[in-house]
């Protein structure tokens, strides 16, 4: 038990300005039971003990409420086998959870396990779970992540594990940094899922509702069956894998970046149904400014006016620019990837029509020679789509721009503090020192070992 709170204070989980509360069995009474033989009478006193000294924890931390008291909790393995029955187990939790650190020391596996699950049932929140032994392969399976350490006591917890690290310091870059990228990630990849389908799919809702719903198709079958697979998947993909809010640096240097992950910001109802939101407006823009522009007069140079045909390459080369410029729009960590994904999406659509369109009238339909003939020599429809993707475009930067300005979230912040210090050139010292600072952090490292 001391050791575990010499341990406790040496790791910061315990500090001096902490209550303790130490749960055990150590008392003369049940050590006396014990020598006797007598099992029943000892487990008897020991789930009594337990309970009074759990009601007792209870009381002296109400005596404490309002106050800015913390307490930290420390139970050997023994006394928690009591502690995690049936009866108990709630009270037990109670306690935990209103502890600033608990410790559980001298406890076996199975019990390790046990109290992961009753924290992750209990609370309902997500638990982490950290180990680097065979012991602890049961509590990392248990908890919603488990991290592995691989060293000197093997392989079995890195193997068992979600991820991998080699020493208990990465667990710092793990969460702060990769975790961050990769809630932002995730959260926006989906939610632009939801906004580029239904910018796409309402267009043909209102065409058909236009059309008093009488079957005509808005656009080809191929149009259709290539939207998600070519020209709009691709940059979608590089957002969920090399977007970057802010550096790795300003992660470690700002870890309430992290919290927006724990309070759910960027993945919340509001946020999903702000894009989806987003997404009928803009195929309301895309459908009723383009019909609205092009139906009532000539759309070639011989007087010819538009036809279904050539109104549906207009929409769909709309919803394209808008969807793929959209996610121009929602990308903070530029590569060239990104720039060949984005644009190469919208150039592969004019060479699609080129291509298809070159092919029999028999296999393309609609698409035969419809922009090499009828769309790209008419200016009119250049001019159209510049003006109707502007427009598509215009509500979300007008509401980033309003939110960042008055209503920033905390990456907006510190995007801001980033731009202000690169442009009275504080940032690139600052780089300089940490680079310098992380330098010497490696030369320690490899002294020490």
């Amino acid at each position: 038990m001391e050791t575990a709170i010499n341990i406790g204070y040496a790791c910061s989980l315990l500090r001096e300005d902490m209550k303790q509360i130490v749960i055990t069995l150590d008392s003369p009474e049940i050590s006396n039971l014990e020598k006797l033989g007598d099992k029943v009478a000892v487990a008897k006193a020991s789930n009594t003990s337990i309970t009074n000294q759990i009601r007792e924890a209870k009381l002296q931390m109400n005596s404490f409420e309002g106050s800015s008291t913390s307490f930290g909790l420390i139970i050997d393995g023994k006394s928690l086998s009591f502690a995690l029955s049936q009866n108990l187990e709630d009270s037990f939790l109670d306690l935990a959870i209103n502890c600033a650190s608990v410790i559980c020391c001298r406890s076996t596996p199975k019990q390790k396990a046990l109290v992961t699950r009753l924290v992750k049932k209990g609370t309902g929140k997500t638990t982490l779970a950290i180990g680097d032994g065979a012991n602890d392969v049961g509590m990392l399976q248990e908890a919603d992540i488990g991290v592995g350490i691989s060293g000197v006591e093997g392989m079995q917890a890195a193997m068992s594990s979600d991820f991998a690290i080699a020493q208990f310091r990465f667990l710092e870059r793990l969460l702060l940094v990769h975790g961050h990228w990769c809630y932002r990630r995730i959260s926006l990849m989906i939610c632009y899922f939801f906004y580029k389908n239904l910018a796409f799919g309402f267009t043909l809702f209102w065409y058909e509702a236009n059309a008093s719903f009488s079957g005509q198709p808005a656009y080809n079958d191929w149009y259709m069956s290539f939207y998600n697979v070519f020209f709009t998947s691709l940059p979608v993909i590089a957002l969920g894998v090399f977007d970057q809010d802010v550096s790795a640096r300003l992660c470690l240097k700002y870890p309430l970046l992290y919290q927006e992950g724990v309070d759910d910001i960027l993945f919340s109802w509001p946020k999903i149904l702000g894009w989806m939101l987003n997404g009928i407006i803009s195929s309301m823009i895309i459908f009723f400014f383009t019909t609205n522009s092009v139906l009532h007069q000539a759309f070639r140079k011989d007087g010819h006016a538009v036809d279904f045909e050539v109104l549906g390459v207009l929409m769909y080369t709309c919803v394209v620019w808008t969807v793929n410029c959209q996610m121009a729009l929602s990308i903070n960590y530029f590569t060239w990837i990104q720039h060949f994904f984005i644009w190469g999406s919208i150039l592969f659509w004019y060479a699609f029509l080129v291509m298809y369109g070159a092919v029999s009238p028999i296999i393309s339909t609609t698409a035969y020679q419809v922009l090499v003939e009828a769309c790209a020599p008419s200016p009119f429809y250049w001019l159209g789509t510049l003006l109707v993707v502007v427009s598509s475009l215009l509500p979300f930067f007008l509401y980033r721009a309003f939110q960042t300005e008055f209503n920033p979230m905390i990456h907006d912040v510190i995007q801001r503090r980033r731009h202000e210090a690169e442009t009275s050139g504080d940032f690139e010292q600052e780089g300089k020192v940490a680079r310098v600072k992380d330098k010497l952090r490696e030369d320690v490292s490899l002294l020490s070992k």
